[in-house]
């Protein structure tokens, strides 16, 4: 991405939009028929959701170079802005805000805004199950995309939610960080 154009600046451009909506109303019944599936253990339902979203995001990233057309980020300051202004408003028309950066600029936290549409119509059940409130990440799926996204952009990341509306916090916020940056390969018996 060259140094003069933003994530706003992008967006600006009539960048199509993709509606939203047949997700996050389906997206409930996905978590409670896992919920069902693994008889509530969900550390195991996180687990699930993780491996979705991680699915999603190795697809998705295409989606979203080619929607965009914004070039290699520099740095992962740089990554955390396009994923913030582009990334979520382009499929979930929502922007996160990005702040808390570690002093190697290799952690920050995304603040999700609300309503989350992945959470605009829930309520967890913490009176049929005390447990969900302290181990379901509702959103979970969330983190996977992010992961599976920048691993196709050669960044290995650690992606986890931190806080969680739903569970009674504040806001809800997802901290990312960079590992390590991967190299180019060539995949093995490719030139």
């Amino acid at each position: 991405m060259s140094k003069k154009a933003s994530g706003d600046d992008i967006w600006k451009n009539n960048v199509e939009k993709i509606n939203s909506e047949l997700f996050t109303l389906t997206y409930g019944s996905v978590v409670a028929q896992l919920c069902r599936d693994f008889q509530n253990n969900y550390h195991e339902v996180n687990n699930q959701l993780d491996k979705m979203g991680y699915n999603m995001g190795l697809r998705l990233i295409e989606e979203f170079l080619a929607k965009t057309g914004v070039r290699r980020c520099q740095t992962f300051k740089e990554t955390a802005d396009v994923v913030s202004k582009l990334g979520f408003k382009l499929f979930l028309n929502i922007q996160p805000v990005v702040e808390n950066w570690s002093s190697d600029n290799k952690a920050c936290t995304l603040v999700i805004p609300e309503p989350n549409p992945l959470t605009e119509f829930v309520e967890l059940p913490v009176t049929a199950d005390a447990r969900i409130g302290k181990e379901l990440w509702y959103s979970q799926v969330l983190c996977g995309v992010l992961r599976g996204a920048l691993q196709m952009v050669q960044l290995d990341c650690d992606v986890a939610f931190v806080k969680d509306v739903l569970r009674g916090d504040e806001r809800t916020e997802i901290r990312l960080k960079l590992n390590k940056v991967l190299k180019d390969e060539v995949p093995a018996g490719e030139d």
